[in-house]
């Protein structure tokens, strides 16, 4: 393991959920966080209990400008930037037919184009320094998709992708990435801020009624659990870039993946004779 002693943490949605549950960790356990929300008020209690340990500040991801004025004040607050952690998201619920495309620009605005503005202004930071971790939530269906769930899986597949070239980009200036990958957990993801609805069209109503029925008897995990397994990640010589959070995933994702090459390889000999040479 690395030394854990004055890690300096950037988490963004730090209000609730994931990220309120590890600013609170990493503070308990004696680093330095430069927490962000969109709303201030909602996280001015960590100065009460942690005083200057802590940096609240304002950011809403989906405002480049405001994103750099952020970054920059906590490099300058706490001196270096140990670990960047992109929390901040939400999902949209609803099927392909029925989302608007404001709605789904929204949702890549704060779900992608955010954890990519906070990376690229981070970036800087951490090739100076020649180290920093990169982390970045996504969840178990970056690896796959559900009915109803299409724009907000496909949001975390972009996540998954870009952080996987990031990995490959950045290795060289001693700085690690890991996709962190939650199952079902009983956060406030489900709350108004963090679930929006996308429109009514009535044939999907049997579909839309039997999915959230079906998610909500799902065995939810106790977010408070996960803390001392991120800390493993980050004190890790060599984190891996991909960590699954939960007992779920792995049987999940396995299933998932034998599927597929089941069927790629029942479909292999058509592929291969579009090929078009004998090579």
């Amino acid at each position: 393991m690395m030394e854990q002693q004055n890690r300096v943490w950037f988490i963004t949605g730090s209000s609730r959920g994931f990220g309120r549950v590890w600013t609170e960790a990493a503070l308990k356990r004696g680093d330095k966080v430069v927490a962000t929300a969109r709303k201030l008020e909602s996280i001015s209690d960590f100065s009460e209990k942690y005083g200057d340990q802590v940096l609240p500040l304002e950011l809403d991801v989906t405002k480049p400008e405001q994103v750099k004025e952020a970054v920059q004040k906590a490099h300058i607050h706490f001196g270096k930037l140990d670990i960047v952690l992109n929390n901040a998201g939400y999902s949209l619920v609803g099927t392909i037919e029925e989302a608007t495309a404001d709605e789904i620009r929204a949702l890549y605005e704060t779900n992608i184009i955010g954890p990519v503005s906070v990376i690229q202004a981070a970036l800087p930071i951490l090739r100076a320094q020649g180290s920093g971790h990169i982390l970045g939530t996504s969840s178990n269906i970056g690896h796959f998709t559900l009915p109803v769930l299409g724009y907000y899986s496909s949001s975390k597949w972009a996540f998954e992708a870009i952080h996987e070239s990031l990995a490959e980009e950045v290795k060289q200036f001693g700085i690690k990435v890991t996709i962190i990958e939650p199952g079902a957990y009983a956060t406030e993801f489900g709350s108004q801020e963090s679930l929006k609805f996308a429109g009514n069209i009535e044939a999907y109503t049997a579909l839309k009624t039997e999915f959230i029925k079906n998610l909500s008897s799902f065995e939810q995990g106790d977010p408070n659990a996960t803390a001392q397994a991120l800390f493993k990640v980050i004190d890790a010589e060599n984190p891996p870039l991909r960590f699954n959070m939960g007992s779920h995933n792995l049987p999940l994702i396995k299933g998932v993946y034998a599927e597929r090459i089941a069927l790629w390889e029942l479909w292999d000999e058509v592929s291969r004779s579009a090929q078009g040479n004998k090579g």
